[in-house]
């Protein structure tokens, strides 16, 4: 079948205000680029002319400056769902222009094919490959693809040179059934696959192939420092004690790692400790640091959803794909997140926190309980279902002026009874089979900066006692103090009675 050739700018003056597109790709890897970029002209011409001109957003995880930031800007965005990061994105939700949903990776897709968050009138898939009879072949990263395909009215296909061919085979795309017919999602290895190496689209619904040629808008990450070495060579202390104890098998578990700087410096050293037997990943992002434990094979296989590696790095797997063909697969979020895998393969989970409280509540999402840093992403998704789940935070941030460590998070996004270990650089805190007391003396002793040790203690002195011990008019007073004076070490406990 002959599909219609567009430019950018053609194919953005489909997209009509009050409409809803889906978006491939998962973080910026394999994210439709161009079309959006031209949407967001259009939005700036509509309002320019006192007209209307708002969409919703529907993606696998975060976007780049082409898709989130400029349409911000422009303010374009009535509705998005679910993950972000851009800068530009958080800055006009913390604001209120922006209704943003926030939910967990792995249900964004069925919850698009239950109905919950309405019509998905126009999806756009980057593809590196696509042929006459609907093959879609996508690019370094798999996300919502293959539910936005099909529920879509009209398919727009960016068809991006700057992905070589050779990505046609890394993909294994499978869409499970829903209740009441859904089956067992048939892996039971991290290198299983399952579906096909592609997304199978109606033709019917192609209005047309935009040509590109534009790299991943990749992020970058600061480079390691002490502390995020120390976090980082503690867990990696952890993981081979606990392998020793019999805890973890002597042949070791899939991990799962968040992104960024410190789950780099945490791959890092693992890959380092050779008491630990080259591993698995399964998980939803690789990032440089494992194509680099890849070629030195301390990683044995890595399943993910997305590539979110610099394009260098990029193109170093496409251009060794011999090699890699048969150590990486690309799967939808819904498969790489999906709770019945990550139970039944034991993955051990590794993420983010921004703040913990004394009882093992993490919050990884908001500042100071009312502006979205980023969203849960799928830290959820694998923190309930682990085999073992661990946080990892530097015990402080902003030179010392905020403790990662507050006698209670200003907003919970994992339980104390999802969260196993905690770790900074101070420590290693093992909350597993404690009471929340016996949490809360670990935490304290072996995660918390020494400069807030004894404000955190004195928080204890005068709470409630009870099964979990709490001041309610103190508990957020951390937060409190850093808002009005700029530094938690000013708390003043001397104030709340019991």
């Amino acid at each position: 079948m002959e599909f219609a050739r567009l430019t950018a700018a053609e194919a953005a003056t489909l997209v009509k205000h009050g409409m809803n597109i889906g978006l491939s790709g998962f973080t910026p890897a394999g994210t439709a680029k161009a079309v959006t970029a031209e949407v967001a002209k259009i939005a700036a011409a509509e309002h320019a002319a006192g007209r209307p001109f708002q969409i919703g957003i529907f993606t696998g995880a975060s976007t780049g400056m082409s898709t989130d930031g400029l349409l911000s800007e422009e303010n374009a965005i009535r509705y998005r769902a679910p993950y972000t990061t851009n800068p530009l994105f958080r800055k006009h939700v913390n604001a209120g222009d922006i209704a943003y949903n926030d939910l967990h990776l792995s249900q964004m897709a069925q919850e698009l094919r239950y109905g919950f968050m309405g019509k998905c009138d126009i999806a756009i898939l980057e593809c590196c490959e696509f042929t006459p009879d609907g093959k879609a072949y996508l690019t370094a990263a798999g996300g919502i693809a293959p539910t936005i395909a099909r529920l879509a009215d009209k398919i727009i296909i960016e068809l991006n040179h700057f992905h070589s061919k050779a990505a046609m085979g890394l993909h294994d795309v499978y869409e499970p059934l829903d209740p009441p017919y859904r089956k067992a999602i048939p892996i039971e290895h991290a290198s299983d696959r399952c579906g096909l190496p592609y997304v199978q689209v109606d033709v019917n619904k192609v209005v047309g192939i935009v040509e590109v040629d534009l790299p991943d808008e990749a992020r970058s990450f600061t480079a390691p420092d002490p502390v995020t070495d120390k976090i980082g060579q503690n867990v990696a202390d952890f993981l081979a004690a606990d392998m020793k104890r019999g805890i973890i098998p002597s042949t070791f578990l899939p991990l799962q790692s968040g992104v960024g700087n410190i789950a780099n410096a945490v791959l890092g050293a693992l890959g380092r400790d050779t008491t630990i037997p080259a591993f698995e990943m399964y998980t939803e992002v690789l990032q440089d640091a494992v194509v680099k434990l890849i070629r030195e094979g301390r990683v044995k296989f890595g399943s993910t959803c997305s590539l979110t590696v610099t394009n260098d790095c990029l193109k170093g797997i496409y251009e060794d794909m011999d090699f890699f063909k048969d150590k990486l697969v690309l799967r939808p979020s819904e498969i790489s997140n999906n709770p019945e895998i990550i139970r039944r393969l034991g993955v051990i989970s590794i993420n983010t926190a921004i703040e913990v409280d004394l009882y093992g509540h993490v919050n990884s999402t908001q500042i100071c309980g009312t502006k979205m840093m980023n969203g849960i992403g799928g830290s959820g998704d694998f923190t309930r279902n682990a085999y073992i789940s661990i946080f990892t935070c530097p015990s402080v941030a902003k030179d010392g002026m905020i403790s990662s460590i507050v006698p209670m998070v200003s907003h919970a996004d994992h339980t104390e009874h999802d969260v196993n270990i905690v770790i900074t650089e101070q420590g290693i805190a093992d909350l597993r089979g404690k009471s929340p007391m016996e949490r809360a003396k670990a935490i304290i002793e072996n995660c918390a900066h020494p400069d807030y040790k004894n404000l955190l203690w004195d928080y204890l002195k005068i709470s409630a006692k009870g099964h979990t011990c709490h001041n309610m008019a103190a508990a957020l007073s951390f937060h409190d103090t850093f808002l009005h004076q700029g530094d938690m070490h000013l708390v003043d406990f001397s104030k709340f009675g019991k």
